[in-house]
């Protein structure tokens, strides 16, 4: 074998092996690379793609009417990125993105979008299994021992009313025709309470309901409301749900509860000064909890 030839064996050889390796590391980056992003619609040449969908959903997804389908959801998203880059191009052609205006806004939203960012870190951190069974299991602990009670009732404007209706029901008329017929309360469709404990209820209503049995018919009861006819139908030892009815529930207050616990430890390492702060200045979180305790139970009628 001629050492020219020998030479050209030895090319071919390293030439396959080169393209080898060269296939090899392509199969690579395609596995590692992320998937190249959809386009959906461009606008004057500006593409909007699947990513930018996704961006919008998290935006503004809650408040899309929630009666539309999948489609027709997608649909509104995208008219609403394509109406978007509409009005951002006009902005464009207006330099406003040159005015001291817009960049306190984009400091502003530059700022939320890094504390969102955080924050969600954060839950996904926090919501585990196991965080999750603790959180239930310290409910379901805790619970203190009630009774439900399921009821229907007639409620309306006078006593001499009330006498009426009971009189019909003590008579053999069903109780829901009745309710149906004469009571003002349009949460209860033929006058059906279903399952509440008495602190639900308006105290005299809640009172009146604890001191009956299965089957029994009240006088009438007055209340803020009028003039209730109670019908009571059962009552049981009120029991703690099963963790897959709650566990949105408590999914949520594992976060918010890892949330506010980041801030309040970010606080006490902080040096914050106040400039002539109001008089009822509250912080964030104290405010959310005092809304939230301010809110009123539902009380039935």
């Amino acid at each position: 074998m001629s050492h020219a030839h020998r030479n050209a064996r030895y090319e071919d050889r390293g030439s396959h092996k080169a393209l080898g390796l060269a296939l090899g590391l392509c199969a690579i980056l395609a596995a590692v690379a992320p998937a190249q992003a959809k386009v959906l619609a461009k606008v004057n040449g500006v593409e909007i793609t699947d990513e930018d969908m996704k961006l919008a959903a998290e935006d503004i997804g809650p408040g899309i009417p929630r009666q539309l389908d999948a489609k027709a959801r997608d649909a509104y998203l995208l008219d609403f990125l394509i109406d978007e880059q509409l009005v951002v191009q006009k902005a464009q052609a207006e330099k406003l993105s040159e005015t001291p205006d817009f960049a306190k806004r984009l400091a502003y939203l530059r700022d939320k979008a890094l504390m969102e960012t955080l924050l969600g870190k954060v839950a996904k951190d926090a919501i585990t299994d196991a965080a999750i069974k603790q959180t239930y299991d310290e409910a379901a602990k805790n619970q203190k021992p009630d009774t439900e009670y399921h009821a229907h009732h007639i409620l309306v404007p006078t006593e001499d009313e009330a006498k009426a209706a009971q009189k019909r029901i003590k008579s053999g008329e069903d109780f829901g025709k009745v309710a149906g017929e004469l009571s003002k309360d349009p949460g209860s469709k033929g006058g059906d309470l279903g399952w509440f404990t008495k602190d639900r209820m308006v105290p005299e209503f809640g009172e009146a309901v604890s001191k009956m049995e299965p089957g029994q018919i009240s006088d009438p009861v007055k209340s803020q409301f009028g003039w209730h006819v109670i019908k009571l139908d059962e009552k049981r030892a009120k029991t703690f749900p099963p963790l897959d009815q709650v566990r949105d529930q408590v999914s949520r207050y594992v976060v918010q509860k890892a949330q506010s616990e980041m801030v309040a430890k970010l606080r006490e390492g902080a040096k914050i000064e106040r400039t002539e702060p109001p008089a009822d200045a509250a912080k964030p979180a104290d405010a959310a909890k005092d809304a939230k305790a301010a809110k009123p139970e539902e009380k039935k009628k």
